[in-house]
């Protein structure tokens, strides 16, 4: 991938015109159903969910806590395994595949940002972002990784452990170690949910420009309104289902959305 250069923004969030709709999303899921425990007594945490993530762009998954969204997040990433339904990656029916054929699609097609940044303490910040290659025994592209480590701002760290890095500092480290696999879909969980205000808008505005200057396909899952306004769109769920979906979601569109839906039950 030859290199681009990013905007940093510092205004309401930019978003291209949408592409023209697809049959086939980069993510689909088809009457995702998923419960926990015993079929009649379980806890039925998705209740039926189709929903498609179009290539190239920025998607938020919403809802209040026990909507499901997490859920959603984790059978879509091939994290856990739906109780009925489909679920695609590309062309791949995640449905049925072996935990080796799993473990390879999520190393070779999933990029992963976790709230909790899940950095490797005892590898520097460049072995933590050229780690996934290494172990999938792929080449590493030096002119990508520079130019993330460039607009990342941290360039000055990559000798530096994951300790020795604020949590801003961390989550641009997970950030480069996600795109620089160059993955079909990133999922984001809640990746500023251990950052400050400014660190978290940085944060927001990397993962927009991620999607807007090299076309990755962005699915995260926030609680937060403010966050949710840097995508594309926001999905709602509410009780396993999806009960609302926004195009160019803004605070007051999805803060409103979430208040008439907070009595669903």
């Amino acid at each position: 991938m030859s290199a681009r250069t990013f905007a940093h923004q510092t205004e309401e969030p930019f978003r291209d015109a949408a592409p023209a709709s697809s049959a086939q999303g980069a993510v689909c899921a088809e009457d995702l159903v998923k419960i926990y425990g015993r079929a009649n007594t379980g806890i039925r945490a998705l209740d039926g969910v189709t929903v498609s993530f179009a290539p190239a762009r920025f998607t938020a998954i919403m809802g209040p806590s026990g909507s499901g969204k997490s859920t959603l997040m984790h059978c879509l990433a091939g994290l856990d395994s739906a109780t009925s339904g489909r679920v695609m990656i590309g062309d791949t029916e995640l449905t049925g595949l072996s935990d080796r054929a799993l473990t390879t699609l999520r190393r070779d097609k999933v990029g992963f940002v976790f709230q909790s940044f899940h950095l490797l303490p005892q590898l520097t910040a460049l072995d933590n972002i050229t780690l996934p290659l290494d172990l999938a025994g792929r080449h590493v592209d030096q002119e990508l990784v520079d130019h993330l480590v460039s607009v990342l701002g941290i360039g000055d760290r990559l000798g530096h452990r994951p300790g020795e890095l604020s949590g801003g500092q961390q989550q641009r480290v997970a950030l480069a170690r996600a795109l620089a696999a160059q993955p079909a879909v990133v999922f984001a969980d809640e990746p500023t949910g251990n950052l400050d205000s400014q660190s978290g808008a940085e944060v927001l505005g990397l993962l927009r420009e991620s999607v807007r200057d090299l076309k990755q396909t962005l699915v995260m899952v926030t609680h937060d309104p403010g966050a949710a306004a840097y995508a594309d769109r926001a999905v709602i769920l509410a009780d396993g289902r999806v009960v609302d979906d926004l195009d160019t979601p803004t605070l007051a569109s999805v803060s409103d959305a979430l208040h008439s839906r907070s009595g669903t039950r």
